[in-house]
């Protein structure tokens, strides 16, 4: 019975993920589907103005070429199972900062979330080179990091017992010139 509610529950997210994905397109061009010049519209029930721009044609515009990329980078992040996924959050967070100033209409649309996007990249970055040369090394070079240092340490412990073992040599021929 769980399994069935676990079924429908994934089928369920996984045909809403890609409902939205098939209409993205739509959602991308919708400014044209709105009547130029509209000062005000109402979109089930919801008024939406112009937020100081011309119209509400040219904010949904504006609206929507963030909206629409982000959504769909989300889509990828949450999607993703290879090792760089969190490279993804470097667009993501263009994006949203965009998004937020053109909702927030200030004049400098576009220009001043390189300083944010920096912020974020000088995280994320090194967080994923650490994650890629722990994978590239483990499996695709075959280098296992810890066994290494264990063979490492063997090789110490048998070269200083090749040392303790000349010297018991050295001792044992000093010890029978003298006999």
């Amino acid at each position: 019975m769980k399994d069935k509610r676990r079924i429908r529950k994934r089928l369920l997210i996984e045909g809403l993920i890609s409902v939205l994905i098939a209409i993205s397109p739509l959602l991308f061009y919708l400014y044209k589907y709105l009547p130029a010049g509209e000062q005000k519209i109402d979109i089930l029930g919801i008024d939406f103005g112009p937020n100081g721009f011309e119209d509400v044609s040219v904010a949904f515009y504006f609206y929507f070429t963030k909206i629409v990329p982000l959504l769909l980078l989300i889509i990828w992040f949450a999607t993703s199972r290879q090792w760089w996924y969190h490279a993804i959050l470097i667009p993501i967070s263009m994006y949203s900062f965009q998004l937020y100033g053109v909702i927030r209409y200030e004049s400098g649309v576009d220009e001043n979330e390189i300083l944010y996007i920096i912020a974020v990249t000088m995280i994320v970055v090194p967080i994923v080179y650490f994650i890629r040369v722990k994978l590239v090394d483990k499996h695709v070079h075959g280098i296992d990091l810890e066994a290494m240092d264990t063979e490492l340490q063997i090789l110490k412990e048998k070269e200083e017992l090749r040392k303790e073992r000349e010297k018991l040599e050295q001792r044992h021929q000093t010890l029978s010139k003298k006999v």
